[in-house]
């Protein structure tokens, strides 16, 4: 890959207020590395992000690029929601998509992105796996609509489900005081979560409304979690607790989640914003 001989361009989006710092790699240099990236990610010494987007050229024939996901700690993600709604408006803004509906490369897969008006986005985020196997989540043969752990000598109630990246739901009574902070951390370092977990905290407001939280791996609690939003939604849903499409906010914004059935893709649509652009000097 070529080597970096300038400043690294950049730019800074968000998606109700998930923030990123995209970086575009399609000429070939080489993606971040982990050090790199927790340095674009410090809030004091870097740019300051949840994630680091890279902008990849496509692995498949139908999509328009590819993009892979860096955590704020250096760590690799498979999937995000947010971002990959910046990565469509991102490659709209550069002039490389032509019409509303196009194609996306995900660490995990190929995604259907459709434009709507007042810049947001609609991506098919794959059909939610709820198998322990797949999520992964050790102990368990068979899904189940609740888990317990016993996490500090209490018994910790929750709902699994993986869209190409692990998450746990925690039903909570209220929102504003829920444990995000304690059992966050907790149930990622439980060894039932071998690659770790996104931790979800959700009140139900409404059969067509739900709050959330979450506690992502490698960035701590975020003001949003497109992916985290899918799964929660998911999980609800599939329980009977919630409608098939619902409103999902966070404390960045809401999203729009519909799942018509449950062998069919979910879809997540919401908004995507830049803020500014720049040139990092290492």
């Amino acid at each position: 890959m070529a080597e970096r001989t300038t400043g690294l361009r950049f730019s800074k989006m968000q998606g109700a207020g998930n923030d990123f710092v995209v970086l575009d790699l399609r000429d070939g240099i080489a993606p971040p590395s982990p050090e790199l990236s927790r340095t674009l990610a410090d809030r004091h010494f870097g740019v300051g992000c949840d994630q680091i987007l890279t902008i990849e050229p496509p692995r498949s024939e139908q999509a328009i690029a590819s993009y892979r996901i860096w955590n704020a700690d250096g760590s690799n993600a498979q999937q995000c929601g947010n971002g990959a709604r910046c990565i469509a408006a991102w490659l709209v803004r550069d002039g490389a998509i032509h019409g509303d509906s196009f194609t996306l490369d995900s660490p995990t897969g190929t995604h259907v992105v459709t434009r709507l008006p007042g810049d947001r986005y609609a991506i098919a985020m794959g059909v939610p796996q709820f198998a322990p196997q797949a999520v992964p989540l050790l102990g368990y043969h068979d899904a189940q609509d609740e888990y317990a752990l016993d996490i500090d000598g209490g018994a910790v109630h929750f709902g699994a489900a993986s869209m190409g990246n692990p998450h746990a739901l925690v039903e909570v009574n209220d929102i504003a005081t829920a444990p995000v902070e304690v059992l966050g951390p907790a149930l990622q370092a439980d060894a039932a979560f071998p690659q770790s977990v996104n931790v979800g905290f959700a009140e139900i407001d409404a059969r067509d409304r739900i709050r959330l939280r979450v506690y992502e791996r490698g960035a701590g609690e975020t003001l949003a979690c497109g992916s985290g939003a899918c799964a929660a939604a998911a999980i609800l849903m599939r329980r009977g607790r919630v409608d098939r499409e619902i409103t999902v906010s966070l404390p960045g914004g809401d999203l729009q989640i519909a799942w018509p059935e449950d062998g069919a893709s979910i879809v997540m649509a919401g908004p995507a914003a830049f803020v500014f652009e720049g040139e990092f000097i290492a």
